[in-house]
C-alpha cells in the first residue's frame, strides 16, 4: 500500500479539497478562518499550505463566519457547503449558537474547533474548560446536542474513519445538518502515514429516499376521501428540487398551496394557487384556507408553531394530517399520517395514482383581495405630515417597487421576518429567510453568504437596529471582498417587535425600547457603516429610500441604506394568534385581560393525535 506522510491537519484539508458533488465542484468551497492558539500551527499551517485548492476567507467573529456559510449552504439547496474553523475555548463555544441554527435548520456545515491537548501534558492550557468528575470533556462537548455528528479528533488515523462519516452526515437528505470534528491540537501537528487512496476524488451523490408503498397508498386514500384539501409547502420543495413538481401536482388537482417561511418562493407569489403564508403571521386568505380544511397535507415541513398558529389555525373539527417528509421524526409528529420520502418522488406517485381527480374547494378570488391588501398596506404615504415615520410595511413597499425576477430577500429575526411573509411578494427563489431559530444577528453575514453561494442575484438583507447591533461586523469582510448586497437598516430605536408582544401579553413597556431601559444610546448607524468600508447612506422618507436602492445596483460593495421608522405600528392586516404564555396572576388588570384573552386561544388549541 503506498502511503502519503502528513500531518493530521494537512490530511484533513486534502482530503476534504477533494470531495465532490455530481456536477465536479467541490462539495465544501471553502474554509472560514479566525486562528488561535488551538488552530494556528495545524490547522492554520495545513490551509496555508493547500492555497487556492481549498480557499480559506477571513471573517471577524466565529458566529458569523458559521452564519455566512450557513446561509451559503440554504442558497446552494444543501449541493454544497463550507466549514469554519476556530481555536479552543472562546473562538470554539462562539460557534456554538451558530451550530444550533445549522441544526435546527437542516443545514450542513463542517465545524472544526480546536481541542485540548490529547497527550495532557501541559494541562490546563489557556482557555481550557475542566470537569472535576470526567478527564475526556472540553468545551467542545457543549457542540455534541447541536450536531448531528460529533467526533473528537485524538489520534491522526481517526480522520480515516470520521471525515467520511462527517460527509455522509452533511450529504445525507434525512440526516442533513452540522458535523464538528473537534480537534485535538497536538494531534493536529502530528505526521502519519496515510494511504494515498484516502485522498483520491470521491463524488457523494444526494439519495431521493422512495416512500413504502403502504405509505403511499394511505395518502391516496385520505386525498380522494377529501373535501377540502390544502397543501403545506415547507423548505423540503426547495431542497429536493420539486418545484414544479409541486406546482404540477397543485394544477392537476386543484389543491390550494400555502407556504411555510422555509418553503417561501417555492411558487412565485403571482401563481394562481398560492394563497400566501399560514398561521400567525399568514394571509387573511391563508388562514381561511387553513380554518376550514378537512385535509392538510405538509410537503417538507416541520410544523412549527408559526405555521400553526400555535395549532389553533387548523380548526375544522374532522381535519386530519398527512405529512410527506425525508425524516421519519418530523413526517409522524402530532399524529400524522406519514409518508416517509422525497417530495418529487412521492409528489409524482400519488399525482399519477390520482388521475384526473380535481377538488377545486377554493375560491380564487381571495387571493385577489388578499394581493389588494398588501399593495394599501405597502403603499407610499401620500401627503406624510412633518416628522412622520413610516411603517414597516411601506419600507417593504419601497423595496418591492423596485425589485426585479432575481432580487432574493433574506432576514432573520425581529419584525421583518413576519412582516416579510405576509406582504413579499416573492418571486420564484426571491426569499431566504432563517426562521428556524429565528437568530438576531445571522441577517448581515447571512446576506455575505448568499452573494457567494448567488453572485448574479440583488441580495437585499432587511435588519432592524436590534440585530444590526448584535452582529455586523461581517459588513467588513464583504467591504473587503467587494460582494455587493443592500442592507435596509430600519431603525425604530429598540426591540420594538419584543416591545409589541410584551405591551399584547399585558406587560409594561419595559427594556426593549431604548426609551423604557436605562441605555439610551444615540446611534449613528451611517457613520458606523462607513466605517466597515460600505458605501452608507441615511433615507429619509420612502421616496429616498426608493431612490438610494436604485443607486446601490451600480455598486461592487455594501450598501447601508438607514431610515428612521415607527416603532408602534404593526401590521393591520393578517395574522393568527401565537402562545405565548402570560402570567396567570400577580398583576395589573391589563394582565388579566391578557390572560382571559390567552385562556379563550388556548381552548381552541388542537393538537393531532
Amino acid at each position: 500500500m503506498t502511503t502519503i506522510r502528513l500531518t493530521a491537519a494537512q490530511a484533513m484539508m486534502r482530503w476534504l479539497s477533494v470531495q465532490m458533488t455530481e456536477d465536479g465542484e467541490r462539495f465544501l468551497e471553502g474554509c472560514w478562518a479566525i486562528f488561535g492558539h488551538g488552530n494556528v500551527a495545524g490547522i492554520g499551517e495545513a490551509l496555508h499550505g493547500i492555497g487556492d485548492a481549498f480557499p480559506t476567507f477571513r471573517g471577524q467573529n466565529e458566529q458569523t463566519m458559521c452564519h455566512a456559510a450557513i446561509a451559503y449552504a440554504k442558497t446552494q439547496r444543501r449541493r454544497r457547503a463550507m466549514a469554519v474553523t476556530s481555536s479552543i475555548g472562546p473562538g470554539a463555544t462562539n460557534m456554538v449558537t451558530a451550530a444550533a441554527l445549522a441544526h435546527v435548520n437542516r443545514l450542513p456545515l463542517l465545524l472544526i474547533p480546536g481541542d485540548v491537548f490529547a497527550n495532557r501534558r501541559p494541562d490546563p492550557v489557556l482557555q481550557q474548560i475542566e470537569d472535576f468528575d470526567d478527564g475526556t470533556v472540553s468545551a467542545n462537548d457543549c457542540f455534541k446536542p447541536v450536531s448531528r455528528y460529533f467526533d473528537r479528533i485524538t489520534r491522526p488515523e481517526q480522520l480515516l474513519t470520521a471525515l467520511p462519516r462527517a460527509m455522509a452526515v452533511m450529504t445525507d437528505p434525512q440526516n442533513c445538518g452540522p458535523a464538528t470534528l473537534a480537534f485535538c491540537q497536538d494531534v493536529q501537528a502530528e505526521s502519519y502515514d496515510f494511504p494515498e487512496a484516502f485522498f483520491a476524488p470521491k463524488v457523494w451523490r444526494i439519495r431521493r429516499p422512495e416512500a413504502d408503498p403502504v405509505e403511499i397508498d394511505a395518502a391516496i386514500e385520505m386525498i380522494r376521501e377529501a373535501k377540502r384539501p390544502l397543501i403545506v409547502a415547507g423548505g423540503g420543495i426547495l431542497y429536493s428540487g420539486a418545484e414544479a413538481r409541486l406546482a404540477a401536482f397543485a394544477e392537476a388537482h386543484g389543491i390550494p398551496v400555502v407556504e411555510t417561511q422555509a418553503g417561501k418562493s417555492a411558487l412565485a407569489w403571482d401563481h394562481p394557487l398560492n394563497f400566501g403564508s399560514p398561521g400567525v403571521t399568514g394571509a387573511a386568505c391563508a388562514n381561511e384556507l387553513a380554518a376550514r380544511a378537512d385535509l392538510i397535507i405538509g410537503v417538507g415541513t416541520r410544523f412549527q408553531d408559526f405555521t400553526t398558529g400555535s395549532w389553533t389555525v387548523f380548526a375544522d373539527s374532522e381535519r386530519r394530517l398527512l405529512s410527506i417528509n425525508l425524516h421519519p421524526y418530523d413526517a409522524q409528529k402530532h399524529g400524522a399520517q406519514p409518508v416517509v420520502g422525497d417530495a418529487m418522488g412521492v409528489l409524482e406517485r400519488i399525482g399519477a395514482a390520482l388521475g384526473d381527480l380535481r377538488l377545486d374547494a377554493h375560491d380564487p378570488a381571495a387571493r385577489e383581495g388578499w394581493h389588494a391588501a398588501v399593495t394599501r398596506i405597502t403603499a407610499a404615504p401620500e401627503d406624510a405630515p412633518q416628522g412622520y415615520l413610516p411603517t414597516d410595511a411601506q419600507v417593504i413597499g419601497a423595496v418591492q417597487r423596485q425589485a426585479t425576477d432575481d432580487t432574493v430577500v433574506m432576514c432573520a429575526a425581529g419584525t421583518m421576518p413576519g412582516a416579510l411573509q405576509v406582504l413579499w411578494q416573492a418571486a420564484q427563489h426571491g426569499y431566504h429567510m432563517e426562521y428556524g431559530y429565528s437568530c438576531m444577528g445571522y441577517e448581515v453575514a447571512g446576506a455575505l453568504g448568499i452573494k457567494m453561494a448567488a453572485p448574479d442575484k440583488e441580495v437585499v438583507c432587511f435588519v432592524g437596529d436590534g440585530s444590526y447591533m448584535m452582529a455586523n461586523s461581517e459588513l467588513a469582510t464583504a467591504a473587503a471582498m467587494r460582494r455587493p448586497f443592500t442592507v435596509v437598516l430600519t431603525d425604530n430605536r429598540g426591540y420594538g417587535c419584543i416591545n409589541r408582544l410584551q405591551i399584547e401579553c399585558g406587560g409594561a413597556e419595559f427594556n426593549n425600547m431604548y426609551r423604557d431601559s436605562n441605555v439610551q444610546p444615540e446611534i449613528d448607524f451611517v457613520a458606523h457603516a462607513r466605517a466597515m468600508g460600505a458605501h452608507a447612506v441615511k433615507a429619509d422618507g420612502i421616496a429616498a429610500l426608493e431612490a438610494e436602492f436604485t443607486a446601490a445596483r451600480a455598486r461592487d460593495i455594501p450598501t447601508v441604506i438607514v431610515i428612521d421608522t415607527d416603532a408602534v405600528t404593526g401590521l393591520d392586516i393578517g395574522g393568527h394568534w401565537w402562545d405565548v404564555a402570560v402570567p396567570q396572576s400577580g398583576g395589573p388588570e391589563r394582565l388579566e385581560q391578557a390572560r382571559e384573552k390567552y385562556n379563550v386561544n388556548a381552548a381552541k388549541q388542537r393538537v393531532f393525535d
